[in-house]
């Protein structure tokens, strides 16, 4: 291959690479985590309504912890599953409601959005740099 294209193709592709690792560092999405906290159920006598919300706030928690990756980390914390499942029940309704809420909204690893916006930035890159590049290649 011809030495001035190889170093006419270097610094673009360096550029572009270079731009390309800011825009994938630059929206990574959060990493949340909690502990459960092990207070004992202080309401062992609630109604047959507030059992029956219960018991729906029980059966999205263990949805969410049927997940494999929820499942590695508690794990990683040296928890088994029936600990785990042990430490909810120990909860009051509302820690278990709070909870059964913020488990819908249990992201893995970021925001799609973050990612989408990451890729567009990305393609755009692309284009620009095919774009200048067919102006200045001249084929023989």
């Amino acid at each position: 291959m011809n030495p001035t294209l190889k170093t006419f193709y270097a610094k673009p592709l360096a550029v572009y690479l270079a731009v390309a690792l800011l825009a994938i560092t630059t929206f990574a999405g959060p990493a949340e985590a909690m502990f459960v906290p092990s207070a004992p159920n202080q309401n062992a006598a609630a109604p047959a309504a507030s059992s029956a919300v219960r018991a729906a706030d029980l059966a999205k928690i263990q949805a969410a912890l049927e997940s494999k990756i929820v499942q590695q980390k508690l794990m990683d914390y040296g928890l088994s599953p029936e600990e785990t499942m042990a430490r909810v029940n120990k909860l009051t309704n509302e820690q278990i409601n709070q909870l059964a809420t913020h488990a819908e909204s249990l992201q893995a690893g970021g925001d799609p959005v973050d990612l989408l916006i990451g890729l567009l930035i990305v393609a755009i890159l692309v284009v620009v740099l095919i774009y200048l590049l067919q102006g200045r290649v001249t084929v023989r």
